[in-house]
């Protein structure tokens, strides 16, 4: 095993190490009250609800680590931290939070139990290309008066990618979000002098970038992201491939039987341009099936598959039926 070096320190950007974080109730604490704007000591009680992991991260296989948090008002939060850019996340977390919000009712309960429910997504990708902003709160309101209909419902989008050049003046939810995207320890060992919350946060970084178990189940979740990305760019290459080599067969074919017709030179350059679009298309949807393939035979579930390579259900039962054994 190899020995943990001073200099080694866990990155918050990987999500189990952020899921780790969480786990400390002052970090917690001081997190949550950057996100609802509030000083740390008007927060009374954080505490950690049962959040499912849709796949073992111990065993290299893609996950969604996500933090659930219930307040002492009844309101609800999920923190993610997410650095892959996965196809359809809009729709992703909308389902996510709508599910968290219907799910506080049990059957024949009133609506008026309904509580305050939050999906925090911190984003290590660009989410919103044409807008600058690097913070956004997102809530249900009047599209003509921007009046709120209802508080209920919030979404908050940190895109750690936009961060501006540093501020001295800067704190709350952008100071956390400087410390979430730090990438060597001197810069954890700076913000800590900043807050007593991102102080405990860097103290808690180091327990864990000390803890020889913790540090080969961060460094699977390394190898699971890497592997992802790997793969996902591998077969979308192969895929393109492909489909260009099929094109060109295809488009010189097409290209003679044409030019019988409209002229051989003129016929052979429209066909093969046309063979080339017709059989890139289809190459990248032979590469979308080897893609879907992969992903089961990886053990990824459906939905997950669905959110990250922004396929269709009936994609992936197609992919099912010509693989029996998935």
């Amino acid at each position: 095993m190899e020995k943990v070096t001073d200099n080694f320190i866990m990155l918050p950007t990987v999500d189990f190490c952020f899921k780790e974080l969480m786990q400390n109730d002052k970090v917690r604490k001081g997190f949550i009250a950057a996100v609802l704007g509030k000083d740390p000591e008007e927060i009374q009680e954080t505490t950690l609800l049962p959040a499912s992991l849709k796949q073992d991260y111990s065993d290299d296989k893609l996950g969604i680590l996500d933090v659930a948090v219930l307040l002492e008002d009844g309101a609800q939060l999920d923190l993610e931290m997410q650095v892959l850019n996965f196809a359809y996340w809009t729709n992703r977390i909308l389902f996510y939070l709508s599910k968290m919000y219907a799910g506080q009712l049990k059957k024949g309960e009133p609506y008026e139990k309904l509580k305050k429910c939050i999906h925090v997504s911190i984003l290590d990708f660009i989410h919103y290309a044409e807008d600058k902003r690097c913070y956004h709160k997102i809530l249900f309101c009047d599209m003509k008066t921007g009046v709120p209909y209802t508080d209920l419902m919030e979404l908050h989008i940190l895109e750690l990618k936009k961060l501006p050049k540093k501020d001295q003046a800067e704190d709350g939810i952008i100071r956390w979000m400087r410390f979430f995207n730090g990438k060597k320890k001197e810069d954890f060992r700076e913000m800590a002098k900043t807050d007593p919350y991102i102080e405990e946060a860097y103290s808690e970084l180091e327990k864990l970038s000390s803890d020889e178990r913790k540090r080969l189940e961060y460094e699977a979740r390394e190898k699971a992201v890497r592997d992802y990305n790997s793969l996902m760019g591998g077969e979308l290459r192969r895929g393109r491939q492909l489909g260009i080599e099929q094109g060109l067969k295809e488009g010189i074919e097409q290209g003679i039987k044409q030019g019988i017709k409209q002229g051989r030179e003129q016929g052979i350059k429209q066909g093969i341009k046309q063979g080339i679009e017709q059989g890139i298309e289809r190459g990248i949807e032979q590469g979308r099936r080897a893609l879907v393939i992969q992903m089961l035979e990886n053990g990824m579930s459906p939905g997950d598959i669905m959110s990250a390579a922004g396929v269709s259900e009936d994609e992936i039962k197609a992919a099912q039926k010509e693989n029996k054994h998935l």
